[in-house]
């Protein structure tokens, strides 16, 4: 047997393939392009590595495409057959345990059964890290956080997850309000992990929670090549990047990053697309004319409107099918959402249900320029919005949406409460987007015209 570079006992007996998991789960821990070359070369080498099917298997799911579910349930049954040829160490087999939930549609379950191993290895950076990436999924900000501060006194500086299990802490501590600490606990992480995207990108969310775009401009500028060796979420670091520049009302600016990193490559990964549904929808509310650039995104959308993998990916799909004018794609969705919505078994589909379906009617009835249904039905489903999984800084579009549409359909007040609200929960920061808000309802309720925002030059 050999010892992984956490320290794990493995269940392999040859080295090459025990320096191939290594590189993999580095690999994993830096969201590397690689990352799957090295699963393959392991497998290769010792195709009854239990372990290795069911990380396949959770990595496929965390995908959130329904045709890879077959590719993950294939890895679970070569997992399962792997036991029976070999033993396997009680940490290995449930990740096994966890594949196998999530494929039952328990995901909460799978991210439990991760807990239960850093239970027993706390040192375990790829349960760690698994743990962190389910609970971001499900939206659960404060299990990400309380399962890193559980493992923490078991790390020091020699332990080779040390930087990312602080990238990992940075990004729990931004989702649960404590910016001075995740900007602290990022950037440290960084100094010991320099490829750490996840933590960097946790640093850049602090500056967008708390209305400092400058900063964070300066952050990502000159640090590229931690995030070049990614794999799409380097798209999402462009993103953030975007969203900082359109914060400055630096337009051209926001085009060039889109057109050339965000959307250079017309990926269908629905993390893919949220990034640039978002972004345009973000664009658009500030008056900016996005050209033909929802199209593209539209034409992708109308094949994954069966998905129900995850709603915060079909919410995105929607927003594209709502950008494009694809009325009857639009029409198919809201079919099969109400139907997924009637299970009230899988934890998946019960996020169809709440806030799912609210959200969806809210998107379409604002393509539709029906205000009031648009605000009545995002307002109802942004008090669970944090279902749907993502970050803050992910679902401010939705939250921007429910403000814009409260303001053009007459709930001024309603409108200001929920800024309000978006302000407070940024500590007191107030971006450019919130200003103009501001001046729109007291424009508004002062019987002065307000049209829509002016685009910044």
């Amino acid at each position: 047997m050999q010892t992984d570079i956490f320290g794990n006992t493995l269940s392999l007996a040859n080295p090459a393939a025990c320096y191939e998991w290594n590189k993999m789960q580095l690999g994993f821990l830096a969201h590397a392009a690689v990352t799957p070359t090295h699963l393959a070369a392991v497998l290769e080498a010792e195709p009854d590595f239990a372990l290795a099917h069911a990380a396949k298997g959770l990595f496929y799911l965390m995908l959130g495409r329904r045709e890879l579910i077959q590719t993950a349930q294939d890895a679970f049954t070569s997992a399962q057959a792997a036991l029976k040829k070999q033993p396997a160490t009680p940490r290995e087999q449930k990740f096994v345990q966890a594949l196998g939930h999530w494929l039952n549609k328990h995901p909460k379950a799978s991210r439990d059964c991760m807990e239960d191993v850093l239970l027993l290895a706390p040192k375990d950076a790829l349960a760690m890290k698994i743990s962190h990436a389910i609970s971001f999924i499900l939206g659960d900000a404060q299990g990400m956080r309380t399962s890193i501060e559980a493992v923490m006194p078991a790390y020091d500086e020699s332990h080779a997850g040390y930087g990312y299990l602080h990238g990992c802490y940075a990004f729990a501590l931004e989702e649960t309000g404590e910016y001075q600490r995740a900007e602290a606990a990022g950037i440290m992480g960084m100094d010991f992990a320099p490829d750490d995207a996840w933590g960097l990108h946790a640093v850049a969310h602090v500056y967008d929670m708390t209305a400092n775009a400058k900063s964070g401009l300066l952050w990502l500028n000159g640090r590229e090549n931690a995030w070049a060796h990614c794999n799409n979420f380097r798209y999402h670091v462009w993103w953030h990047k975007a969203l900082m520049h359109l914060d400055q009302g630096q337009v051209d600016e926001v085009f060039a990053l889109y057109d050339h990193e965000i959307r250079k490559d017309k990926t269908d990964d629905y993390r893919d697309i949220s990034n640039a549904t978002s972004l345009l929808s973000r664009m658009e509310l500030e008056g900016i004319n996005v050209g033909n650039r929802w199209e593209e995104l539209a034409d992708i959308s109308e094949t994954r409107t069966e998905d129900g993998c995850l709603i915060f990916a079909d919410l995105h799909y929607m927003m594209a099918l709502v950008g494009g004018d694809r009325d009857a794609a639009i029409q198919s969705m809201m079919t099969r959402l109400h139907a997924d919505a009637g299970d009230k078994i899988s934890e998946i589909n019960q996020a169809m249900a709440d806030p799912g379906l609210a959200a969806a009617a809210g998107l379409e009835a604002f393509g539709e320029a029906n205000y009031e249904a648009a605000f009545q039905n995002l307002s109802k489903a942004r008090a669970t919005m944090q279902l749907a999984g993502g970050s803050h800084a992910q679902r401010d579009v939705f939250e921007r949406l429910t403000i814009d549409a409260g303001i053009r359909g007459g709930y001024l007040s309603e409108a200001r409460t929920i800024l309000n609200d978006r302000k407070a929960r940024r500590g007191g920061a107030e971006d450019r987007y919130a200003a103009v808000r501001y001046e729109m309802i007291s424009a508004s309720l002062n019987g002065k015209s307000t049209g829509q925002p002016v685009a910044a030059e």
